[in-house]
């Protein structure tokens, strides 16, 4: 089981960053109230596919899912697979029910609050996939210690995966990347990094669609994306 030291900054405990921007339009507000109470994860007791979809179907688990768009994309290219989205942003959480009002995606349950929390509560060695694009990077130093890509959380997503389960990590940020890789060499006794060339890491791999936040990251920013996949061993 995954288990935290006292004092380990990526212990489970605050959130940071805001959990609302502008006001919701009506629909989305009526997703808000409607459809998100019979989708949603809930509070308490265990996170398991025969919980949440009545059977024992691959599961996966994205955290910080922004819009919805990639959860909703892989919720649609395999629906016989669980996907269940973490999000404490309510706009995005909207943004998110609204897709999967339009595609009628009967696969996937959601989380508006703290991913790591209902992480928790999966079963060791549950999820077949899980996902981690473009996180908030927090790239100052003595914002280090906010970063998902930390060793306790990346113990817990190590903990999660099955056996040959798959970790895939996304972000346009240089500085997180360098954190990012760093922490992921502590832990190679258990993830198997999935690179054959630059083009691994270059190129989006197959079965990832281009998100909004990343398509502004490259075309408006003119920022590099660097797409990762770990294999659990």
């Amino acid at each position: 089981m995954t288990a935290f030291k006292e004092g380990d900054p990526t212990t489970l405990g605050r959130l940071y960053g805001r959990s609302q921007g502008k006001p919701l339009r009506a629909h989305q507000q009526h997703l808000v109230e409607d459809l998100l109470p019979r989708i949603a994860v809930p509070d308490e007791g265990p996170v398991t596919a025969e919980r949440l979809f009545g059977d024992d179907r691959p599961l996966h688990f994205e955290i910080g899912f922004g819009g919805g768009e990639h959860l909703a994309h892989r919720a649609d290219l395999l629906p016989d697979h669980g996907l269940i989205g973490a999000e404490p942003y309510l706009n995005g959480v909207a943004q998110c029910l609204a897709h999967v009002e339009e595609g009628k995606l009967a696969n996937v349950r959601l989380v508006h609050g703290d991913a790591l929390q209902a992480l928790a509560r999966v079963p060791d060695g549950a999820l077949t996939m899980l996902y981690l694009l473009h996180p908030d990077p927090w790239p100052k130093n003595k914002h280090a210690k906010r970063r998902m890509m930390n060793d306790g959380p990346v113990r817990m997503f190590a903990d999660k995966l099955k056996p040959g389960g798959e970790f895939r990590f996304g972000t346009d940020h240089p500085v997180y990347l360098r954190h990012a890789l760093m922490v992921m060499r502590r832990f190679t006794d258990v993830f198997e990094w999935q690179v054959e060339s630059r083009d691994s890491w270059e190129n989006r791999p197959s079965g990832w669609c281009e998100t909004r936040y990343e398509h502004k990251a490259r075309t408006q920013m003119g920022h590099e994306v660097w797409y990762f996949r770990f294999r659990r061993r």
